[in-house]
């Protein structure tokens, strides 16, 4: 198992990394393994690293989820522990 340090991406990669269905910016949360479309309520998980952004393997969450994707995500940025 990857530890968190291993698998954080790099803040030069998430300056280009974009939803690949409405092509805007994604929420990191490395706590969590993933990047998060606020917008389309859908998760794109890292695996060892690495982002799968394949339509097709996001995770659609819903209200309550979102919710609590989101106080994480304003969490880290508080912290600073997003990139």
């Amino acid at each position: 198992m990857a530890s968190p340090s291993s698998s954080a991406l790099a803040p030069l990669l998430l300056d280009v990394l974009v939803c690949p269905e409405d092509r805007l910016p994604l929420v990191y949360l490395p706590v969590e393994s993933m990047l998060y479309n606020d917008r389309l309520h859908r998760v794109y998980r890292i695996i060892d690293g690495i982002p799968d952004l394949l339509i097709e393997d996001a995770t659609a969450v819903d209200e309550a989820e979102h919710a609590r994707l989101m106080l994480g995500a304003e969490s880290a940025r508080r912290t600073g522990s997003t990139a």
